[in-house]
């Protein structure tokens, strides 16, 4: 890709609307972690970390995610990490990003939820001060655990809701899909649409169309994260479609989880010209290989993109955003 070309998807005013917070947690910073808090890695170097970055599938990938995210213990390692990916996204032209984080991932090991949000959030508020990035937090729940445990985490959340009214807008669903259908937490989420979030889940990666439909029916989501599958249903599609309901698609996560084989067997141009609403994300781009703008330029050297499928992507990002934003001033 030329340069003027590069400088064209930079320049373009882009949301990251899928971003597991904990999967940017790059080898240097997870050893420098790790020193802090006496944590004893497996392994011997930062490039022996980086070399296990070869997944099979999407759990081969989270077990080495929890094991990275065992480095987090307290506010300044939430806060650090968050930074971290902010100064990186603002080279990208990111200009709103929606982060998800797992407490649960965190308060198993005993650090407290009230921690997590601290540092997360002072790191989004100050990167709105310092780059203009506005933010929101969607907290999600691991699907691989019980809906009563869903529940425990969102009472022990809901006494922090004042203090980050302008951040906690969003409730979403990830970890494992194998055997953890979406309407595994459908009181959950009714409860949560009763509180007033935003809701959104993954669906339609590793598991089938069915999971997106359930998401869409039993969860009334506003978005499907991933949703690659939905091809595999030509009536979803038309729903989708109908809906505008907006798919936050991952790429390169997609490939690296042998979601695909090759980036031209993806089908993120087919769902973009059947006119679903397409957005590109990095999802956790320090284990998949890419930010935002990496993703942005892998699809188009793969699928020969033009000057308007690419501003078609970006400003489906910036039309699928939360619908309401504080002023970080006020």
């Amino acid at each position: 890709m030329n340069a003027e070309r590069l400088e064209f998807i930079r320049r373009l005013p882009k949301a990251e609307l899928h971003l597991h917070i904990e999967g940017t947690l790059e080898p240097e910073l997870i050893f420098r972690l790790a020193q802090r808090n006496g944590v004893i890695l497996p392994y011997p170097s930062i490039q022996a970390l980086r070399d296990a970055y070869e997944f099979t599938d999407l759990q081969s990938f989270l077990d080495l995610y929890y094991a990275g995210a065992a480095v987090l213990m307290t506010e300044a390692d939430f806060y650090d990490m968050t930074m971290a990916y902010l100064a990186r996204i603002a080279q990208d032209g990111v200009v709103h990003t929606e982060i998800m984080f797992d407490p649960q991932t965190h308060t198993e090991r005993g650090v407290p939820i009230a921690t997590v949000f601290a540092g997360i959030a002072r790191a989004l508020r100050e990167g709105y001060d310092t780059w203009g990035i506005t933010s929101c937090l969607i907290m999600s729940f691991l699907r691989h655990l019980s809906e009563e445990a869903a529940f425990e985490t969102l009472e022990q959340a809901l006494p922090l809701r004042e203090q980050y009214a302008d951040l906690w807008l969003g409730i979403g669903l990830d970890s494992g899909e194998q055997g953890n259908p979406p309407e595994k937490f459908e009181r959950v989420y009714a409860r949560c649409r009763e509180l007033g979030f935003y809701l959104v889940a993954h669906a339609g990666e590793e598991g089938p169309a069915a999971y997106v439909s359930s998401a869409l029916n039993r969860l009334n989501v506003i978005r499907i994260d991933h949703g690659v599958r939905s091809e595999e249903d030509p009536e979803l599609l038309k729903t989708l479609a109908a809906r505008k309901i907006p798919l936050t698609v991952c790429p390169l996560s997609n490939l690296k989880l042998k979601v695909v084989n090759n980036m031209r067997e993806h089908n993120l141009k087919r769902l973009l010209d059947q006119g679903l609403c397409v957005t590109i994300n990095s999802d956790d781009p320090a284990y998949f290989g890419g930010y935002l703008l990496d993703n942005y330029i892998a699809v188009a050297d793969a699928f020969a993109l033009s000057d308007e499928d690419l501003i078609t992507l970006a400003t489906n990002s910036m039309q699928s955003r939360f619908p309401v934003f504080l002023d970080r001033r006020s």
